[in-house]
């Protein structure tokens, strides 16, 4: 070992990688996973459904552009430690505010770099994501090894990540018509999706993780959107009980971990992939229209075809790397949702559609 490497990960299973720290010093447990996006960088550290994860990004070269003010995808970023080849310090962009590194250190999120990340990535394909720990270079393998042992990943990301009170967020252009009201049930919800709503005549209410049907109906919605969010969708157990409450009664749109969180409401079952998905280039197939959208990605779980029989949910999107499902919806209750994100940003823009699907559902409902 080089006496120059002051970082190191541990990976449950033995393995060490030696690099070079960056960001926050912080030891962390998290869970290990990668991600194939070129670009993107700052999203990917702002987006809650990275919480207590350390990624571990595929693009060698990460930091070249900077962090700007603007593109931001939660205030508070929550994910663990980015792991990278080459970080650059020296960022050239003329949007570029401040470096990786310090927004990093700002928000405690550890980052190493210098390490073989094609090899890293290679055993989380080969072997799944797994529990690491990110700590200095100098600490024994055998203290290691005992934390990783000793010590479970949480179970309580999304009541972490969620707001605490309602918040509202005006139709976007000034002076504009709140065409629709839509409740957002925050768990973990990208910016970019308010950004989209508000675009489109929205005003978007959102609300805690644990909020109660009635007082959904209390705010009077014209549509219900249920966010992405972190860990297990089984955990978010008060979004699946007002989701089965909600179910037929307003149009209701889910991404991500919405779109977990409805199949389960339905009756399906969801389980947890060997390394998720996670990327901006994932080809989806729309079996409506038989077109093939590119998609950005960011799950562990998926939902178990099968086990929509019956349930009253049809399957609207498979993936076409793994025949998982991408999609769903019940045409008589007036939802559905996707297991990716036509929010993208950056990303590839060809989902943007299922947006203004939600507003012709939610006019539908209002003229019904």
């Amino acid at each position: 070992m080089s006496q120059s490497f002051n970082r190191k990960i541990v990976l449950e299973d033995g393995k060490v990688f030696y690099g070079y720290g960056f960001g926050a010093e912080s030891e962390k447990l998290a869970e290990l996973v990668f991600n194939t996006s070129m670009v993107g960088y700052q999203e990917i550290i702002s987006d809650p459904s990275y919480t207590d994860q350390a990624v571990v990004m595929t693009y060698p070269l990460i930091g070249n552009y900077g962090i700007n003010n603007e593109d931001y995808e939660t205030e508070r970023p929550s994910v663990s430690a980015l792991i990278v080849r080459d970080y650059n310090n020296l960022p050239s962009n003329f949007r570029s505010s401040e470096t990786l590194g310090s927004v990093m250190k700002r928000y405690d999120i550890s980052g190493v770099f210098g390490i073989d990340t094609r090899k890293l990535v290679r055993i989380i394909r080969d072997y799944g994501s797994c529990k690491v720990l990110i700590t200095s270079a100098d600490k024994s393998d055998e203290d290691c090894m005992k934390i990783l042992k000793e010590n479970e990943l949480r179970h309580d990301q999304v009541s972490r990540v969620s707001t605490v009170e309602q918040r509202i967020y005006r139709a976007a252009e000034e002076g504009a018509v709140e065409n629709y009201r839509v409740v957002a049930i925050d768990c973990g919800m990208k910016k970019n999706i308010v950004r989209k709503l508000q675009r489109l005549g929205c005003s978007v209410y959102t609300v805690p993780w644990d909020i109660t049907a009635e007082k959904i109906r209390a705010l009077d919605p014209d549509g219900v959107f249920i966010s992405n969010g972190p860990g297990d969708p089984q955990d978010a157990v008060p979004v699946i009980n007002a989701v089965k409450e909600l179910k037929g009664e307003y149009p209701i749109f889910g991404i991500c971990l919405g779109h977990q969180i409805i199949s389960l409401a339905y009756g399906a079952k969801t389980y947890k992939l060997k390394f998720g998905h996670r990327g901006g280039n994932h080809p989806v197939k729309n079996l409506i229209t038989d077109k093939v959208e590119i998609t950005s990605q960011n799950h562990s779980y998926a939902v178990n075809e099968e086990s929509l029989a019956g349930t009253g949910l049809s399957v609207t999107h498979i993936n076409l790397l793994d025949n998982t499902v991408e999609g769903t919806a019940c045409e008589k209750d007036h939802i559905y949702s996707v297991q990716y994100h036509p929010e993208s940003a950056p990303g590839p823009q060809d989902s943007a559609y299922l947006f203004d699907k939600f507003i012709k559902m939610m006019e539908e409902s209002k003229n019904a």
